[in-house]
């Protein structure tokens, strides 16, 4: 396995819950009123070291959206999604988000300066 590359974020930060790898920021959330697939999950609209699975059509609480999985980057955990397209105007503003499972996070407060490098 090779390198990988992760941005490392400052201040109040949602982690990997599996291997304590960034993911957001606490300035980045919009909403705490999402439910994930294991409980509450919450809307951000920045995220960091994800990887993104394959487009897929999911029906969810609000309607018809297409949807891709996100997976830690350097751990591979599943810790949420991305919506890519909605099917009604009324949830166009999802469109570009992440939602994060709060099941899958833990939120840190870091002193450290943003920075990015290789692991």
């Amino acid at each position: 396995m090779g390198k990988i590359f992760c941005e490392f974020l400052a201040g109040s930060i949602y982690s990997c819950a599996e291997c304590s790898t960034h993911i957001t920021s606490q300035d980045q959330l919009v909403s705490k009123s999402f439910q994930g697939r294991f409980g509450k999950a919450y809307l951000f609209k920045k995220t960091v070291n994800l990887e993104l699975g394959p487009e897929k059509i999911r029906v969810l609480l609000t309607g018809e959206h297409t949807i891709a999985d996100v997976h830690c980057v350097k751990c591979h955990a599943y810790v949420g999604w991305k919506y890519v397209h909605a099917e009604d105007q009324e949830n166009e503003y999802k469109i570009g988000k992440t939602i994060i499972e709060t099941a899958a996070t833990v939120l840190r407060v870091t002193e450290f300066p943003s920075r990015s490098g290789w692991l």
